[in-house]
């Protein structure tokens, strides 16, 4: 059974990633707070919190945060954060307790605040807004304001087909970068009698467990499964949504990704180009059964024929990043060596629906239709990152496709996937959202905003047949449902949804940013700046917003966004463009505004002036916040319209509009401008554009023992035409990233990121330099991350062990004493096993200090054991040797009673973890404990 961490909230700890941050293995395993002596300890004067502590010495400094328990896999990345700024990204150690970021030579002041987060929720419990202890505000009774329209055409109502379901189970296929094949296994629903061939809707499960034994709660990430143990058929879990296309006349497939779940933890991408690449193995696959039916297996020949020129994919969690790296690669062919896929593409993808979708490259496909749900309860995947599918668009193509935002009011990550929802899954299931104390005004079950799973599942259906009506049918009846309008799929009630969008037939207008100037009761915000006063919302508050939601830096030129703030009615902020837009036939203005979360009545005035100082009032505006507490992601645009037909009678020239007005006609407030827009009616046909393509990958080389050599980061320049990335360079052993514009061109090296890679003769980590990109305009980015790292190629010291006290009277410590061979640049770190004692009475829990069996054990149990019967997976007595030192000592504190009891003993084994992370066995110790009279 899972328990939860302490100073770890239920979601967070079962959802948290296991592999947090995909990279190169640079880091060993570090001791939990079982270890008999600390390998580090805290720098003089930062006052670090429990669980927190510093390694290693010079250039080999670590910051290790450590939780009570393993931490179980789940979809979003863990993130280091000092003061709010964004450190990094650590590797999650063999335990599944300890994460390590390698610190170079960067330094921190007195007060410092370290948090650990996964998608913008602490799992170290540190975070402001619980340090602070502020309750939630709570939210109306029920969801504020009139119910949405209903949209005359309702995409959930069930179709005229009869529905058939099976499944196939191919041979598994080899991915690079994965040591063990990967499954190619799917459960397929199609109608059984729709004439003709039929539209083809793909579906990708996220990251979730991999194994489980029936019968039990033991679940973890391996694969292949232990003996025992079956694979968690997460690919079965989205069978309401396919029986819903299925009946409306869509082959439908889900596929199974447990093959990679178990083994991206290593993948810079954290898997996204491996989910691309297993997609695409079974599009190829339908490709060859449509053109050779009989070879097709008998789940496939029951269904009605496929057309793979019209396909939907559908990913949740990571499974949507998956996806959307999918259609990349379909419309520009990722490197070879990276791809798992090397065919030609036959077929063509329409459009994705992205489910509480993992972004970490924040690189989405520009010309490819996209929805994405956001779960306004999700507690994995919290920052709601996803909306980056649409934002991130913005001027990087053509602009017409659609990128949909879905906001769904009180829904969860995992209720979407029936496999990961308790009472529905065959294997153990959790609703992923939890609260300290299980009263979330707006999450928690039984309150009015919070959709019951059945719900859920039923309105994540409703939508993802909206999007494939609009997307592939090319039903323009549907748009008003993910367009931003304001209406609602009767189907879905009684889920609160709401939609903002970028793209189709709007035009830009006021896009905050270098070309726009603020005056008035607002200012120029950065969207991503841990510098409260740089910064649209402070790191400090409690709250998220998904539009600002973090990527690779602490800062990020080139996000930005307009915070207003007023004290008094009547105080206008006007947002200026540096050259005059065009509104020329659009008759409406289409503004993406937020507001504080459960606020209602911000009420604003909407004005415009022309190049020639002609202003014309628009009309008056109202805008109420979504339902949101300190723990959801609910400082979200609501998207506005105003009609420009009052400025066409005031005779301005929409042609040349020179500045936007807003005046609050409320007493006090805030709110944030995210953009503006023309905004016309209707679906264009999406052409994609000749976009280059840029894709970063990671040079490995052995470190030498002398001497600096100078290598390249390695970036390849694909596709067709000219674009423009912004490339990001961090500063080794600093907190400082650098960043330019580079335009790029395929074929060419325009990219050129030199590293310099010192050699030496000491055993250490290895060292990493990076660089990353983002697309700017005129580029699509594949791998967006990637650099130089110098691979340790020292042996590691031999270990030896003497005794320092190996025959005690209780109450004294039993010791022993770890030495090295040679001084190593990187902590040495291993464990003592305890095996059972022979012949004899064996110490027991109850024979050793209390504290010290919690810290190994993770918990006291009741009643006492003997040391070698395991409590706890894993279990044993950790030490380290930190950096620069020799040796360490390894004690087991026993404790005085007045029980008469014989000589008790003591029998463990030692090991120590390679650079491999492979355990080393080593000699065995004895230890014998004297009863005191």
């Amino acid at each position: 059974m899972i328990r939860v961490t302490r100073g770890v909230t239920t979601a967070v700890a079962l959802l948290a990633l296991a592999g947090a941050a995909p990279g190169p293995a640079y880091a060993q395993p570090s001791p939990g707070p079982g270890a008999a002596t600390p390998s580090g300890s805290p720098e003089t004067g930062t006052g670090m919190p429990d669980g927190w502590r510093i390694t290693g010495s010079g250039t080999d400094r670590h910051l290790v945060w450590t939780a009570d328990e393993r931490v179980p896999m789940g979809d979003a990345r863990v993130e280091f954060r000092a003061d709010g700024r964004l450190l990094g990204r650590p590797v999650q150690e063999p335990d599944g307790r300890s994460f390590r970021l390698p610190l170079g030579d960067e330094r921190f002041p007195e007060g410092t605040r370290f948090r650990v987060t996964a998608g913008g929720r602490d799992l170290d419990g540190a975070g402001p807004a619980r340090s602070a202890r502020r309750a939630p505000t709570a939210p109306p009774a029920a969801p504020a304001g009139t119910p949405l329209p209903a949209n005359p055409v309702d995409p959930g109502k069930a179709g005229r087909f009869r529905t058939v379901s099976g499944e196939y189970d191919l041979a598994p296929v080899r991915l690079p970068g994965f040591a063990e094949p990967v499954e190619m296994r799917a459960a397929v629903v199609g109608p059984a009698d729709a004439p003709g061939k039929r539209p083809v809707a793909l579906f990708l499960h996220g990251r979730h467990g991999t194994c489980y034994t029936p019968g039990t709660e033991d679940v973890n990430g391996a694969w292949p499964c232990p003996a025992g143990m079956k694979p968690i058929p997460s690919h079965q879990g989205y069978l309401k949504a396919q029986r819903l296309l299925a009946s409306q006349g869509y082959v439908t497939l889900s596929i199974a990704a447990n093959g990679i779940n178990g083994q991206d933890h290593a993948a810079e991408d954290g898997g996204a180009q491996a989910r691309s690449s297993l997609v695409r193995l079974h599009l190829a696959r339908w490709a060859d059964w449509a053109a050779k039916p009989a070879t097709a297996p008998a789940a496939v020949r029951r269904t009605a024929a496929a057309d793979l020129s019209r396909v939907l994919l559908v990913g949740h969690s990571r499974g949507g990043e998956g996806v959307n790296r999918a259609a990349v690669d379909s419309l520009d062919a990722p490197p070879a060596d990276q791809d798992g896929y090397h065919g030609p593409v036959r077929w063509k993808i329409r459009g994705n629906v992205l489910i509480g979708p993992t972004i970490f490259g924040q690189n989405p496909a520009p010309d490819v239709p996209s929805a994405t749900l956001l779960p306004g309860c999700d507690g994995d995947v919290a920052d709601l990152q996803g909306q980056i599918y649409a934002d991130g668009t913005r001027g990087v193509s053509q602009g017409a496709a659609l990128h949909s935002s879905v906001y769904m009011v009180g829904a969860n990550h995992n209720y979407f996937n029936s496999e990961w929802t308790p009472g529905q899954a065959k294997a153990p299931a959790m609703d992923d959202f939890s609260s300290e104390d299980g009263t979330d005004p707006v999450c928690s079950p039984g309150t009015p905003t919070r959709l019951t799973a059945p719900q859920q599942q039923t309105a994540g259906a409703t939508y993802i047949a909206a999007a494939a009506r609009l997307f592939v049918d090319g039903d323009d009846r549907i748009r008003p449902l993910l367009d931003g309008t304001g209406r609602r799929a009767p189907s879905a009630d009684p889920a609160r949804v709401i939609t903002n969008a970028v793209g189709a037939r709007r035009t830009p207008a006021f896009l905050p940013g270098a070309s726009v100037s603020v005056s008035g009761a607002g200012r120029l915000c950065a969207q991503i700046d841990p510098d409260a006063a740089k910064a649209c919302l402070s790191p400090d508050e409690p709250g998220r917003s998904p539009h600002f939601a973090y990527w690779e830096t602490s800062s990020e030129p080139g996000r930005d966004a307009v915070a207003m703030r007023w004290t008094r009615a009547g105080t206008p902020v006007t947002v200026r463009s540096a050259r005059p837009v065009s509104l020329a036939g659009a008759p409406s203005l289409a503004m993406r505004l937020v507001v504080p979360p459960n606020s209602t009545g911000t009420v604003l005035d909407v004005a415009v002036t022309d190049a020639a100082g002609r202003r014309a009032q628009l009309g008056r505006v109202r805008v109420d916040g979504l339902p949101g507490t300190e723990r959801t992601a609910s400082y979200w645009a609501r998207e506005i319209r105003v009609p420009l037909a009052a400025a066409a009678r005031a005779g301005l020239d929409l042609r040349r509009i020179g500045a936007l007005q807003l005046t609050p006609r409320t007493a006090t407030g805030r709110a944030w401008l995210i953009d503006a827009w023309g905004w016309r009616p209707g679906t264009p046909a999406v052409r994609p554009a000749a976009l280059a393509r840029v894709d970063v990958g990671r040079l490995t080389v052995d470190e030498g023992d002398s001497g600096v050599r100078t290598y390249r980061v390695p970036v390849r320049v694909s596709g067709k035409g000219t674009g423009q990335v912004r490339l990001f360079v961090p500063t080794p052993g600093s907190d400082e990233v650098t960043s330019r514009l580079v335009t790029v061109r395929p074929g060419r090296q325009d990219i050129d990121v030199p590293v310099q890679v010192k050699g030496n003769d000491r055993y250490g980590y290895d060292e990493t330099h990076d660089a990353f990109v983002k697309a700017v305009r005129g580029a699509v980015v594949g791998a967006h991350r990637g650099g130089v790292t110098a691979r340790n190629d020292d042996p590691m010291p031999t270990v030896s062990l003497t005794p320092v006290a190996d025959d005690v009277a209780e109450g004294e410590a039993l010791t022993w004493r770890v030495t090295l061979s040679t001084a190593a640049d990187a902590d040495i770190m291993g464990g003592f096993e305890f095996r059972p004692v022979a012949g004899g009475a064996e110490l027991s829990t109850a024979d050793v200090d209390r504290r010290w069996v919690e810290d190994t054990f993770f918990f006291v149990p009741d009643p006492p054991r003997p040391l070698s019967l395991p409590v706890a997976a894993d279990a044993y007595a950790a030490f380290s040797v930190p950096a620069g030192r020799t040796s360490t000592e390894v004690r087991v504190p026993t404790v005085k009673d007045d029980v008469a009891e014989p000589t008790e003993s003591l029998r463990a084994a030692l090991f120590t973890y390679d650079g491999n992370w492979e355990r080393v066995q080593g000699p065995e110790i004895t230890g014998t404990v004297r009863n005191v009279p």
